[in-house]
């Protein structure tokens, strides 16, 4: 299949277990790649089926919209449209839906003034990018004052994965800490990656999975799991991944939202996941 628009070598479309179909392509990240031969069933069909739904495991897009476009014109739609995209992936769309289960949230089209800042939050606060951080780098993230957000806007207007995204400004909310190894590094929290394909939970885990070892006990999983599943709810796409982590002072909250195509699994079970789709495609 020829990915003009995308240009990943290698990708292939897989039919696994008779049940979905994924377009696939190594990247590199181990938390992200699959190998959906080595565990399923799949077909590899010469000629694809017309007008198929794909999932697309091909790593971050660089331009949703016109990958989507130019498969659509191969015969194979994304299982996400670039509306429903942008629902999953960008803050000011899945905030105004989810306002009451994550922190204030403002956002801008570039690095913001000071004073559009201080005038809707209070030290400290938490920036990132409208879609994602820049490799959970902490003197980009925490900012604790008017000193360091001066300090950072040159970075955020050279960094490769800041520079072409919006910025956010949230209120920081203090998290119920795992470890503080790095300080160069946003410290691990008690932050759990959870994902949803079709409003059904089908993986949950650990999200800092290569540091300390942590987990849920039976009513905290409840907890985290039912705001979860409200987030999935009030935002209605058919593969969404919920961040979601326990405050200092216990409340759980919404870290942020993501398409599952893109997102890494943390410490999700790949098997399982896929399995749990596969379950579910056949049920229906």
């Amino acid at each position: 299949m020829e990915l003009s628009a995308f240009p990943l070598e290698h990708a292939e479309l897989l039919h696994v277990e008779n049940a979905f179909w994924v377009l696939s392509a190594p990247t590199g990240v181990g938390n992200y790649d699959f190998r959906f031969d080595q565990f399923f069933r799949c077909a590899r069909p010469w000629q694809p089926p017309d007008n198929i739904t794909a999932v697309a495991r091909l790593g971050a897009f660089p331009s949703y919209e016109s990958v989507y476009d130019a498969l659509r014109t191969e015969g194979t739609t994304l299982v996400h449209s670039p509306e429903e995209y942008r629902r999953a992936t960008e803050l000011p769309c899945w905030y105004p839906l989810i306002e009451d289960l994550t922190p204030a949230s403002h956002w801008f089209p570039s690095f913001p003034d000071l004073e559009e800042v201080t005038s809707r939050l209070s030290w400290p606060i938490f920036m990132k990018g409208t879609r994602q951080t820049s490799r959970h780098r902490r003197e980009l993230s925490i900012i604790d004052g008017p000193e360091q957000f001066r300090r950072i806007l040159d970075t955020y207007a050279t960094d490769p994965i800041l520079r072409s995204q919006g910025v956010v400004c949230r209120q920081f909310v203090p998290l119920r800490l795992v470890e503080e190894s790095d300080p160069n590094r946003l410290p691990s929290a008690f932050e759990f990656r959870t994902f949803w394909w079709k409003g059904s939970l089908v993986g949950c885990g650990r999200y800092w999975w290569e540091g300390k070892f942590y987990r849920m006990t039976q009513d905290e999983e409840r907890a985290c799991l039912a705001i979860a599943q409200e987030t999935a709810r009030r935002v209605r796409v058919p593969f969404l991944v919920v961040d979601v982590a326990q405050a200092a002072d216990g409340k759980w909250i919404v870290i942020e939202c993501n398409d599952g195509q893109e997102s890494g699994l943390g410490g999700v079970s790949p098997v399982a996941l896929w399995q749990k789709i596969i379950d579910i495609e056949r049920a229906n």
